[in-house]
């Protein structure tokens, strides 16, 4: 038996999670990343080509290898990212002992504690100064207002604003729908200023692009143009960070502070906490209850207001 015995099995576990499970294609791909990166540690290290040879002092070791992997910028991995390793491992072990496959019981490994998260948001007055920095007569300037406001007003994920056509688009009805992680489909609402930042945008686009949000074809790269206008992520980020810096706000500004900026600014004027994880588009409650921990000024108020009024 060789190395190519555990490369099989995993391919059939990849297929598992596409075919049975449904799993979506950045979902496997992950899965597939983390599990050759498993393979190939306990093959180096232990010669292991067998499932029945993985036992928790091998799986013990690669937690030691990950808690001090470095990557080629220098950094070490976060303790999420260590996790997702080892989930794919559990879950990988699991599918083998469904098969009658001897190997490791995936009930032996647990999941290190991640740190509670630091969620970082913009408050409504930075907000408001992000979009103005956008603000200018050219058609990058109507884009990236636009691009901006539709953040804000929807909490997308980038990846999920690039992927926006203009057909998607209902401005009549403020709404569309996007297919976000795991392909659940969500509806998600246009704010007044944000459709009218749209509207603005689209009135000066002269090209033919389905996409949203395009950049500007230069004609320089012809391989780039010939791929289509579509904004990447990349691009998403780099526009966000520039207005950032620009309105003055000393956060670091991602895209994805907008989608938290969204949801706290939902939660702190009143929203209740599942229409907020239904329109972040998370499956599960606890993810969205990241958010409670900075919402509570209103408790602030209320401990103001009627604590200690019998002290002299």
């Amino acid at each position: 038996m060789n190395q190519s015995t555990l490369i099989k099995l995993v391919t059939d576990y990849l297929e598992y999670l596409e075919v049975e499970l449904g799993r979506s294609q950045k979902t496997i791909e992950n899965y597939d990343h983390y599990l050759q990166r498993f393979i190939d540690f306990i093959y180096k290290k232990y010669k292991i080509t067998s499932p029945g040879n993985i036992t928790l002092d091998v799986l013990h070791k690669y937690r030691v290898y990950l808690n001090r992997f470095e990557m080629s910028n220098g950094n070490t991995f976060k303790i999420s990212t260590q996790n997702y390793h080892i989930i794919a491992v559990r879950n990988f072990l699991k599918y083998l002992a469904k098969r009658d496959i001897s190997t490791l019981s995936s009930t032996k490994i647990e999941v290190g504690k991640i740190p509670e998260r630091q969620i970082e948001f913009l408050e409504p007055e930075e907000v408001l100064r992000l979009l103005e920095a956008a603000s200018g007569p050219n058609r990058a300037s109507k884009r990236d207002r636009a691009l901006l406001e539709l953040l804000f007003s929807t909490g997308l994920r980038v990846s999920e604003l690039v992927s926006i056509d203009r057909d998607d688009i209902n401005l009549k009805r403020q709404e569309f729908s996007v297919r976000g992680k795991g392909d659940k489909v969500r509806i998600v609402f246009i704010s007044n200023t944000a459709k009218d930042a749209i509207e603005q945008y689209l009135n000066v686009r002269i090209d033919i692009d389905p996409a949203l949000f395009v950049r500007d074809k230069t004609g320089t790269n012809k391989e780039a143009d010939a791929k289509g206008l579509r904004l990447t992520t990349r691009s998403v980020q780099r526009i966000v960070k520039y207005y950032a810096t620009k309105a003055g706000i000393v956060k670091d500004v991602h895209p994805h502070t907008l989608r938290h900026s969204f949801a706290t600014d939902l939660l702190q004027n009143g929203a209740d906490i599942r229409s907020v994880q239904e329109m972040l588009g998370h499956a599960n409650i606890t993810t969205t209850q990241i958010y409670t921990h900075v919402t509570n000024k209103g408790l602030k108020d209320i401990h103001n207001k009627f604590h200690g009024k019998n002290k002299k």
